[in-house]
């Protein structure tokens, strides 16, 4: 795997990045063709025994389904010292800046 730094940064990644917009609960997305926990651990781990340690996801894949696949697996197969995940959350309303909320949330049912 050939590796390269992260724009300006010191942060060094796989040329490769492992997007993880398939990954995630089928039922509770916008999407039907995801695959499930068990198979996303799969595909994961492959990526990490090939010296991938560049992951893109987002909370909007599959209501957050696919960052909770990703990082369940990466903190029983990797250090977390040893990958990058960037992420991205959706738009904040103008209420939320004011009120500094920088990431979203899920509501509990109940």
């Amino acid at each position: 795997m050939e590796y390269r730094m992260l724009g300006n940064s010191t942060l060094q990644v796989s040329r490769v990045c492992l997007g993880c917009m398939g990954f995630g609960n089928a039922a509770t997305g916008q999407h039907s063709w995801t695959v499930d926990e068990k198979t996303s651990r799969v595909i994961i781990k492959r990526a990490l025994e090939l010296g991938i340690t560049f992951f893109d996801t987002a909370i909007a894949y599959q209501n957050g389904t696919s960052e909770e696949y990703l990082g369940r697996a990466l903190k029983d197969y990797s250090k977390r010292s040893n990958v990058v995940v960037a992420t991205k959350f959706l738009p904040r309303s103008t209420q939320e800046i004011d009120n500094g909320v920088t990431h979203m949330t899920k509501k509990k049912a109940g």
